[in-house]
Protein backbone atom coordinates (compact mmCIF):
# COMPACT_ATOMS: atom_id res chain seq x y z
CA UNK A 1 0.00 0.00 0.00
CA UNK A 2 1.29 3.48 -1.15
CA UNK A 3 2.36 5.52 2.09
CA UNK A 4 0.64 9.21 2.09
CA UNK A 5 2.72 12.45 1.72
CA UNK A 6 1.68 14.55 4.44
CA UNK A 7 0.05 17.60 3.63
CA UNK A 8 1.86 21.38 4.20
CA UNK A 9 0.25 23.04 6.35
CA UNK A 10 -0.91 26.38 4.53
CA UNK A 11 -1.15 28.66 7.81
CA UNK A 12 1.55 31.47 8.02
CA UNK A 13 4.06 31.00 11.11
CA UNK A 14 3.77 33.14 14.20
CA UNK A 15 6.63 35.25 13.25
CA UNK A 16 5.26 35.15 9.34
CA UNK A 17 2.09 36.87 10.78
CA UNK A 18 3.37 39.26 12.54
CA UNK A 19 5.25 40.55 9.72
CA UNK A 20 2.46 40.65 7.50
CA UNK A 21 0.33 42.41 10.16
CA UNK A 22 3.38 45.08 10.41
CA UNK A 23 3.26 45.57 6.85
CA UNK A 24 -0.18 46.18 7.15
CA UNK A 25 0.39 49.28 9.16
CA UNK A 26 1.04 52.17 7.30
CA UNK A 27 3.63 53.63 10.03
CA UNK A 28 5.73 50.23 9.80
CA UNK A 29 4.83 50.36 6.32
CA UNK A 30 7.14 53.88 5.77
CA UNK A 31 10.00 52.54 8.46
CA UNK A 32 10.43 49.73 6.05
CA UNK A 33 10.36 51.68 2.88
CA UNK A 34 12.25 55.16 3.77
CA UNK A 35 14.23 53.90 7.07
CA UNK A 36 17.31 52.12 5.34
CA UNK A 37 17.73 54.41 2.82
CA UNK A 38 17.51 56.95 5.36
CA UNK A 39 20.78 55.26 7.39
CA UNK A 40 22.52 54.46 4.76
CA UNK A 41 23.13 58.20 3.74
CA UNK A 42 23.23 59.45 7.42
CA UNK A 43 25.99 57.30 7.57
CA UNK A 44 27.30 58.48 4.79
CA UNK A 45 27.23 62.45 5.57
CA UNK A 46 28.52 61.31 9.40
CA UNK A 47 31.25 59.61 7.49
CA UNK A 48 32.30 62.46 5.68
CA UNK A 49 31.54 65.24 8.50
CA UNK A 50 33.84 63.35 10.66
CA UNK A 51 37.01 64.90 9.18
CA UNK A 52 37.56 68.57 10.38
CA UNK A 53 38.93 69.28 7.09
CA UNK A 54 36.10 68.02 4.67
CA UNK A 55 34.07 70.56 7.00
CA UNK A 56 36.19 73.49 6.59
CA UNK A 57 36.19 72.50 2.62
CA UNK A 58 32.30 71.87 2.51
CA UNK A 59 31.83 75.29 4.84
CA UNK A 60 34.42 77.43 2.73
CA UNK A 61 32.70 76.04 -0.73
CA UNK A 62 28.81 76.69 0.34
CA UNK A 63 30.44 80.69 1.54
CA UNK A 64 32.04 81.03 -2.02
CA UNK A 65 28.89 79.99 -4.05
CA UNK A 66 26.64 82.21 -1.90
CA UNK A 67 29.38 85.17 -1.91
CA UNK A 68 28.99 84.73 -5.71
CA UNK A 69 25.25 84.89 -5.89
CA UNK A 70 24.69 87.55 -4.07
CA UNK A 71 27.35 89.76 -5.05
CA UNK A 72 25.59 89.64 -8.84
CA UNK A 73 24.89 92.87 -10.35
CA UNK A 74 21.68 92.77 -9.88
CA UNK A 75 21.69 92.45 -6.29
CA UNK A 76 24.64 95.23 -6.09
CA UNK A 77 23.60 98.82 -4.37
CA UNK A 78 25.65 101.82 -5.78
CA UNK A 79 24.18 105.29 -4.52
CA UNK A 80 21.84 106.60 -1.96
CA UNK A 81 18.81 108.84 -2.36
CA UNK A 82 17.27 110.80 0.28
CA UNK A 83 13.92 112.53 0.11
CA UNK A 84 11.62 114.37 2.00
CA UNK A 85 14.31 116.32 4.02
CA UNK A 86 16.24 119.36 4.14
CA UNK A 87 19.96 119.83 3.47
CA UNK A 88 20.96 119.61 6.91
CA UNK A 89 18.89 116.77 7.90
CA UNK A 90 19.83 115.25 4.00
CA UNK A 91 23.56 115.59 5.69
CA UNK A 92 23.21 113.97 9.03
CA UNK A 93 21.02 111.21 7.23
CA UNK A 94 24.28 110.76 5.16
CA UNK A 95 26.61 110.55 8.20
CA UNK A 96 24.33 108.51 10.57
CA UNK A 97 24.80 105.80 7.47
CA UNK A 98 28.28 105.49 6.73
CA UNK A 99 27.93 103.06 3.65
CA UNK A 100 30.86 101.74 1.60
CA UNK A 101 29.44 101.63 -2.24
CA UNK A 102 29.10 99.18 -4.01
CA UNK A 103 27.45 96.95 -1.60
CA UNK A 104 25.24 94.05 -1.97
CA UNK A 105 21.50 94.31 -1.00
CA UNK A 106 22.23 91.33 0.82
CA UNK A 107 24.57 93.29 3.55
CA UNK A 108 22.08 95.69 4.12
CA UNK A 109 20.19 95.77 7.23
CA UNK A 110 17.53 97.76 6.66
CA UNK A 111 15.57 97.59 9.97
CA UNK A 112 19.04 98.50 11.93
CA UNK A 113 19.32 101.73 9.19
CA UNK A 114 16.13 102.77 9.92
CA UNK A 115 16.52 102.70 13.50
CA UNK A 116 19.33 104.76 13.29
CA UNK A 117 18.21 107.27 11.02
CA UNK A 118 14.96 108.04 12.98
CA UNK A 119 17.21 108.05 16.31
CA UNK A 120 18.42 111.88 14.73
CA UNK A 121 16.66 114.40 16.43
CA UNK A 122 14.56 116.05 13.54
CA UNK A 123 13.68 112.60 11.70
CA UNK A 124 10.21 111.80 13.19
CA UNK A 125 10.14 108.88 11.01
CA UNK A 126 11.93 106.69 8.19
CA UNK A 127 11.02 104.69 5.17
CA UNK A 128 14.08 102.33 3.21
CA UNK A 129 13.58 100.09 0.46
CA UNK A 130 16.03 99.24 -2.21
CA UNK A 131 14.86 100.39 -5.76
CA UNK A 132 15.67 99.13 -8.86
CA UNK A 133 18.76 100.26 -10.48
CA UNK A 134 20.52 99.84 -7.09
CA UNK A 135 19.34 102.85 -5.47
CA UNK A 136 19.04 102.84 -1.81
CA UNK A 137 16.32 105.21 -1.04
CA UNK A 138 15.31 107.00 2.28
CA UNK A 139 12.10 108.60 2.50
CA UNK A 140 12.38 110.58 5.55
CA UNK A 141 9.39 112.60 7.24
CA UNK A 142 10.93 115.45 9.66
CA UNK A 143 9.94 116.82 12.62
CA UNK A 144 8.04 119.96 12.20
CA UNK A 145 9.22 122.53 15.04
CA UNK A 146 6.83 124.05 16.64
CA UNK A 147 8.28 126.26 19.71
CA UNK A 148 11.66 127.09 20.46
CA UNK A 149 12.84 126.13 24.33
CA UNK A 150 15.43 128.14 26.54
CA UNK A 151 17.53 125.52 28.50
CA UNK A 152 20.56 125.96 30.00
CA UNK A 153 21.26 129.15 28.31
CA UNK A 154 20.70 127.20 24.71
CA UNK A 155 18.13 127.64 22.64
CA UNK A 156 16.96 124.42 21.15
CA UNK A 157 13.96 123.74 18.14
CA UNK A 158 11.52 121.16 20.04
CA UNK A 159 8.02 119.91 17.89
CA UNK A 160 4.76 119.56 19.34
CA UNK A 161 4.97 116.42 21.29
CA UNK A 162 8.12 118.06 22.90
CA UNK A 163 11.03 116.22 20.72
CA UNK A 164 14.35 117.84 20.04
CA UNK A 165 14.54 118.43 16.26
CA UNK A 166 17.78 121.14 15.71
CA UNK A 167 19.62 123.68 17.59
CA UNK A 168 18.91 127.05 17.47
CA UNK A 169 21.83 130.03 16.87
CA UNK A 170 19.69 132.88 17.45
CA UNK A 171 16.53 133.36 18.70
CA UNK A 172 15.78 135.56 15.39
CA UNK A 173 16.34 133.12 13.28
CA UNK A 174 13.03 131.60 14.14
CA UNK A 175 11.16 134.71 15.72
CA UNK A 176 7.95 133.20 14.31
CA UNK A 177 8.10 130.17 16.77
CA UNK A 178 6.87 131.09 20.59
CA UNK A 179 9.20 130.71 23.29
CA UNK A 180 8.73 128.68 26.19
CA UNK A 181 11.65 127.81 29.06
CA UNK A 182 11.85 126.64 32.73
CA UNK A 183 12.15 123.57 34.21
CA UNK A 184 9.25 120.83 32.60
CA UNK A 185 8.83 123.33 30.10
CA UNK A 186 9.25 120.89 27.07
CA UNK A 187 6.94 118.35 28.95
CA UNK A 188 4.24 120.60 28.89
CA UNK A 189 4.53 121.52 25.33
CA UNK A 190 1.17 120.86 24.62
CA UNK A 191 -0.47 123.30 27.08
CA UNK A 192 2.06 126.21 26.37
CA UNK A 193 0.87 125.87 22.50
CA UNK A 194 -3.01 125.90 23.66
CA UNK A 195 -1.88 129.10 25.76
CA UNK A 196 -0.35 130.78 22.44
CA UNK A 197 -3.40 129.75 21.03
CA UNK A 198 -5.68 131.27 23.48
CA UNK A 199 -3.50 134.53 23.57
CA UNK A 200 -5.57 135.78 20.64
CA UNK A 201 -5.02 139.89 20.20
CA UNK A 202 -2.36 139.42 23.27
CA UNK A 203 0.04 137.40 21.27
CA UNK A 204 1.81 140.46 19.59
CA UNK A 205 2.97 141.80 23.21
CA UNK A 206 3.65 138.05 24.84
CA UNK A 207 7.73 137.67 24.51
CA UNK A 208 7.38 133.72 25.95
CA UNK A 209 6.21 131.47 28.73
CA UNK A 210 8.08 130.18 31.70
CA UNK A 211 7.49 127.28 33.48
CA UNK A 212 7.72 128.25 37.07
CA UNK A 213 8.85 125.42 39.90
CA UNK A 214 6.85 123.10 37.43
CA UNK A 215 3.96 123.55 38.32
CA UNK A 216 2.82 126.59 36.57
CA UNK A 217 3.45 129.41 33.86
CA UNK A 218 4.48 132.80 33.55
CA UNK A 219 3.19 134.30 30.55
CA UNK A 220 6.10 137.06 30.14
CA UNK A 221 5.40 140.47 28.07
CA UNK A 222 7.29 143.48 26.39
CA UNK A 223 8.26 145.97 28.51
CA UNK A 224 8.89 143.63 31.25
CA UNK A 225 5.65 142.68 32.33
CA UNK A 226 4.08 139.34 33.30
CA UNK A 227 0.70 137.63 33.66
CA UNK A 228 0.42 134.99 36.52
CA UNK A 229 -1.23 131.43 35.40
CA UNK A 230 -2.88 129.37 38.00
CA UNK A 231 -1.61 125.52 38.12
CA UNK A 232 -5.08 124.62 37.03
CA UNK A 233 -7.26 125.86 33.81
CA UNK A 234 -4.64 128.22 32.94
CA UNK A 235 -6.07 128.61 29.35
CA UNK A 236 -9.36 129.77 30.88
CA UNK A 237 -7.60 132.36 33.77
CA UNK A 238 -5.61 133.77 30.20
CA UNK A 239 -8.64 133.84 28.19
CA UNK A 240 -10.07 135.80 30.97
CA UNK A 241 -7.20 138.36 31.01
CA UNK A 242 -7.41 138.55 27.42
CA UNK A 243 -11.14 139.37 27.97
CA UNK A 244 -10.20 142.17 30.53
CA UNK A 245 -7.48 143.33 27.84
CA UNK A 246 -10.16 143.81 25.22
CA UNK A 247 -12.88 145.58 27.35
CA UNK A 248 -11.01 147.47 30.02
CA UNK A 249 -7.90 148.44 28.03
CA UNK A 250 -6.23 146.92 31.02
CA UNK A 251 -2.62 146.83 29.46
CA UNK A 252 -2.88 150.32 28.43
CA UNK A 253 -2.35 151.30 32.14
CA UNK A 254 0.88 150.86 33.91
CA UNK A 255 -0.11 147.31 34.93
CA UNK A 256 3.48 145.13 35.61
CA UNK A 257 1.79 142.27 36.61
CA UNK A 258 -1.52 140.15 36.29
CA UNK A 259 -2.39 137.40 39.21
CA UNK A 260 -4.66 135.19 37.52
CA UNK A 261 -3.14 132.52 40.39
CA UNK A 262 -6.50 133.11 42.42
CA UNK A 263 -9.44 132.33 40.15
CA UNK A 264 -12.31 134.36 42.91
CA UNK A 265 -9.46 137.27 43.30
CA UNK A 266 -7.56 138.43 40.48
CA UNK A 267 -4.73 140.50 41.50
CA UNK A 268 -2.52 143.64 39.94
CA UNK A 269 0.49 145.01 40.47
CA UNK A 270 1.14 148.33 39.18
CA UNK A 271 4.48 150.30 38.51
CA UNK A 272 5.49 153.39 39.91
CA UNK A 273 3.47 155.54 37.57
CA UNK A 274 0.62 153.99 38.27
CA UNK A 275 0.64 154.01 42.20
CA UNK A 276 1.27 158.01 41.57
CA UNK A 277 -1.31 158.44 39.20
CA UNK A 278 -3.76 155.91 42.33
CA UNK A 279 -2.08 158.42 44.95
CA UNK A 280 -2.97 161.75 43.27
CA UNK A 281 -6.70 160.12 42.35
CA UNK A 282 -7.46 159.18 45.79
CA UNK A 283 -6.11 162.66 46.67
CA UNK A 284 -8.31 164.60 44.85
CA UNK A 285 -11.22 162.18 45.97
CA UNK A 286 -10.43 163.32 49.36
CA UNK A 287 -9.99 166.97 49.18
CA UNK A 288 -13.21 166.96 47.18
CA UNK A 289 -14.81 165.06 49.87
CA UNK A 290 -13.85 167.74 53.02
Amino acid sequence: MQQMTPRRDPAPSRWSYRYERWMLTPAYRRLFRYGPPVLVVAAIVGGVLASAERREWINDTYHSYLRQFQQRPEFMVSAMSIDGADERITEEVRASLPIDFPVSSFDLDLEGMRQTVEALNGVQKATLRVQPGGILNIEVVPRIPAAVLRQDEELRLIDAQGHFVAALGARSDRADLPLIAGDGARDQIAEALALFTAAGPLAPQILGLVRMGERRWDVILDQDRRILLPEQNAVTALERVVVMVQAQRLLERDVLVVDMRNEDRPTLRLGEGGVTEIRRINAAVAGTGR
